[in-house]
């Protein structure tokens, strides 16, 4: 049986829109992450897609409590991350690690390469020294980059080395797991599939567990394992990879699969898009019922009421829709 590393229940990331200078009153809650449930394999790439602004984000940084969530569980290696104060927290951190979007702003300017990679190790004192030095070095290596760049600046790689030495600093204190923030959607295409091929040597060497988030569902199909569908804060569906992309279920995912152009330009003039209306609502007000169901072109009774619960239809696949579970209760 597969070994879950990471499992999220019922996590919610509520942020507060307050009203006044002084005497700040809470008027109402951006519901980023609502209710999200889900499994992380070890040693799998979960890919996490939707369109920009549904939450992937939030939900990276909220499993690793970089956002602390308002309500929920995030069980890593048992322990539930969500009720450990900071000081207990600190230590499960060497184990749970980040790659950013964008290579350029999440790297101090002030910092050499050395720096960069040598902080994590110097804020859990490990290791010290020669040996902080070696491992140094040697991480440069290990993400394709020479030795005798550990004194250079930020400003003085390219974009594409620069999250070379994102990636580096991700892998100093040797975690399990590691959250992939859109992390080749800053770079030219070119260095993309360098970065991506990258992530899969350093997974299979190390054994490290992705959540992969990005918005190219060409990408994430080459790298994932299985794939979690999101839309304005809430899962709506979750399968195989191989699955889900040869017959996803829930209407958004085979919404945004018919927009994924195909290489094939005979192919391509013969099959249909499906052309979403109207715009995402704000997470600040979404819709009752299914959040989908203003845009859904298979929307019927009860989607404007009923809030679907995700549920299994198939082996290992997953989704939110009441076209498979009209029983779904209210929320």
């Amino acid at each position: 049986m597969d070994e879950i590393l990471v499992q999220i229940k019922n996590l919610k990331m509520y942020f507060p829109v307050t009203s006044g200078i002084f005497l700040q009153r809470k008027m109402a809650e951006i519901k980023a992450v609502d209710e999200v449930s889900l499994d992380i394999i070890r040693g799998e790439t979960l890919g996490l897609v939707g369109e920009s602004g549904c939450g992937k984000t939030t939900l990276g940084k909220s499993i690793l409590q970089l956002y602390r969530p308002t309500s929920g569980e995030v069980l890593f290696e048992g322990n539930d991350l969500c009720r450990m104060p900071n000081k207990q927290l600190r230590p499960l951190r060497q184990k749970l690690q980040v790659i950013f979007q964008d290579p350029h702003e999440s790297l101090d300017p002030r910092f050499t390469a050395a720096d960069v990679i040598g902080e994590p190790m110097r804020i859990h004192g490990v290791p010290k020294g020669r040996a902080r030095r070696e491992r140094i070095e040697e991480l440069l290596d290990v993400v394709g980059l020479a030795s005798y760049m550990a004194n250079r600046y930020p400003h003085e790689f390219s974009g594409g080395q620069r999250q070379r030495l994102g990636i580096a600093r991700a892998l100093a204190l040797n975690p399990s797991f590691i959250v992939c923030d859109e992390p080749i959607s800053a770079l030219d295409v070119s260095i993309q599939a360098q970065i991506i091929n990258l992530l899969g040597d350093l997974q299979e060497k190390f054994h490290i567990t992705y959540l992969f988030i990005s918005h190219d569902l060409s990408v994430v199909r080459h790298i994932s394992n299985r794939v979690a569908v999101m839309y304005l804060g809430k899962l709506v569906e979750v399968a195989d990879r191989d699955e889900l992309y040869k017959a996803p279920l829930h209407p958004y995912t085979q919404a945004l699969l018919s927009a994924v152009p195909i290489p094939d330009p005979a192919v391509e003039a013969q099959r249909s898009v499906i052309v979403l209306k109207g715009e995402v609502p704000s997470p600040l007000n979404p819709p009752p019922g299914c959040v989908f169901h203003p845009r859904c072109y298979k929307v019927f009774g009860p989607c404007a009421t009923v809030v679907p619960m995700l549920t299994e239809v198939s082996s290992g696949h997953h989704v939110a829709c009441h076209l498979y579970s009209r029983a779904s209760p209210s929320n």
